[in-house]
């Protein structure tokens, strides 16, 4: 079984910056996918990016220019840096992952993914 440990969470004003992490322990596979999903209250969970075993990566259109994924193979950790924050940012952010590669189910869709972190709220004052 795998475990995820989200932290980095906070409150920032607008135009900071937040670094969260994401560690995952466990059975752990080397071909794997890790997200970063977030929820506004009132609102559906929103895809925010995504990164591969072979490090390829993706954003939403709401956070492209602005957050940057990495990982870190080795501690099987994967980073949000966010940059430029707008308080439309807030919401509770949660990491996800998967082991190999389900077909048929995009990346961008939470079902994709079958271990979930416990959230980190990150709060964006203006």
């Amino acid at each position: 079984q795998v475990q995820l440990i989200e932290s980095g969470g906070g409150l920032v004003q607008a135009g900071g910056s937040l670094r969260l992490s994401c560690a995952a322990s466990g059975r752990t596979s080397s071909i794997y996918g890790m997200a970063w999903f977030r929820q506004a209250p009132g609102k559906e969970r929103q895809f925010v990016s995504a990164i591969s075993w072979s490090g390829n990566t993706y954003y939403g259109d709401s956070v492209a220019g602005r957050f940057t994924i990495s990982r870190d193979k080795a501690k099987n950790t994967a980073y949000l840096q966010m940059n430029n924050l707008k308080p439309e940012d807030t919401a509770v952010y949660y990491c996800a992952r998967v082991e190999g590669v389900p077909l048929g189910i995009p990346y961008s869709d939470k079902e994709h993914y079958s271990t979930w972190g416990q959230g980190t709220q990150v709060t964006v004052s203006s």
